[in-house]
C-alpha cells in the first residue's frame, strides 16, 4: 500500500511541472495577444464617428449572399441605413440586428416599405463571407425583409470603415467596436450615428422621417412635395405604442392657420382699394 502511495507521489510531482508550464505558456499567449492587439478607447471612437457626420461614401463593390456584385452608387437614391457587424459574434451583433430590425419595422410603418434601404456588412472580411452573412441574416430574421447582407475584401472593409467613422480592432473576445447603425442620405453622405444596442425608436426613425419627408424632389410635381412636408410636420411619435402615426389635430390646424391668414390677407387687400 505504502509503494502504492510512493509510487502514486513520484507520478504526481512528474506532472505538476509540465502543467505548470502549460497553465504559464496559455497566460502568456493571453498577455501577448492583449499587448499586440491596439487598445480600444471609446471616447476616440466616438469622436472619430462624429467626425465623419457629411462624409461622402466611396463606391465600394461588395458581393450579396446570392454571389451577385452590388456597388455602393446603386444604394444612392433613398436613404439607406448601415450595420456593420461580424458574424463570429455570438451575442453582441446578433441582439444589435434583431433590435434594429424592430425599429426598422416602425420606420417603414411610418414611411413606406420602400421609402429607405437597410445593409448590413461583415467587416472581418476573412469570416465574413455571402454564406455567413446568408447564415447570420436568417438566425436574425432579416433575411426575408428586403435587408442588403454584404461582403468584402479587407481593403474594401478599411476604406468604407474610414468614410463612416467606425473603429474596430481584434480583441481576445473577437473585436472591439463602437456598436453604431449609420444613416446615410440619398447621395451618399453620413447624415446621423446611432449608437447602442437598444436604443430608443425615435433616435434612428427621427432622422430618416427627415430625410424621406423633407428633401425635396425635383421630379415631383409641386403637389406632392407639399404633401411631403405636411406628413413630415404631422408624423408624431407615440411613446406608450413606441411608434409613429399621422396626428390629423395638426394638419387640421395647420390648414385653419392657413385659411385664417388667407382670409385676413383677402380683408386688408381689400380695404386698401
Amino acid at each position: 500500500m505504502r509503494f502504492k502511495l510512493l509510487i502514486c507521489g513520484l507520478l504526481l510531482h512528474m506532472m505538476l511541472p509540465s502543467a505548470s508550464w502549460a497553465i504559464a505558456q496559455s497566460t502568456l499567449a493571453d498577455n501577448s495577444l492583449a499587448e499586440t492587439a491596439p487598445g480600444f478607447d471609446y471616447d476616440q471612437a466616438l469622436t472619430t464617428s462624429q467626425a465623419a457626420l457629411g462624409a461622402q461614401v466611396g463606391d465600394y463593390r461588395f458581393i450579396d449572399t446570392g454571389g451577385e456584385v452590388l456597388r455602393f452608387a446603386q444604394l444612392r437614391g433613398k436613404p439607406l441605413v448601415l450595420s456593420m457587424v461580424y458574424t463570429s459574434c455570438y451575442q453582441i451583433c446578433p441582439m444589435t440586428t434583431r433590435h434594429l430590425s424592430k425599429v426598422i419595422q416602425k420606420a417603414r410603418a411610418a414611411l413606406g416599405d420602400d421609402s429607405f434601404t437597410v445593409a448590413v456588412v461583415g467587416f472581418d472580411s476573412a469570416v465574413d463571407t455571402p454564406d455567413a452573412m446568408r447564415y447570420f441574416g436568417a438566425k436574425q430574421n432579416v433575411s426575408d425583409q428586403g435587408w442588403k447582407l454584404l461582403s468584402a475584401d479587407k481593403q474594401t472593409i478599411e476604406a468604407l470603415s474610414r468614410d463612416l467613422g467606425f473603429l474596430y480592432y481584434p480583441s481576445s473576445n473577437g473585436f472591439d467596436h463602437l456598436i453604431q447603425a449609420t444613416v446615410i442620405d440619398a447621395e451618399g453622405k453620413v447624415y446621423r450615428q446611432v449608437y447602442g444596442q437598444v436604443f430608443d425608436t425615435p433616435m434612428l426613425v427621427d432622422p430618416l422621417i427627415e430625410l424621406v419627408l423633407g428633401r425635396e424632389a425635383p421630379e415631383q410635381p409641386l403637389l406632392a412635395n407639399l404633401v411631403s412636408k405636411i406628413k413630415l410636420f404631422c408624423t408624431t411619435y407615440d411613446p406608450v405604442r413606441d411608434g409613429y402615426y399621422f396626428d390629423y389635430s395638426l394638419f387640421l390646424g395647420m390648414l385653419i392657420g392657413a385659411t385664417i391668414i388667407l382670409f385676413a390677407g383677402t380683408v386688408v387687400v381689400r380695404g386698401w382699394h
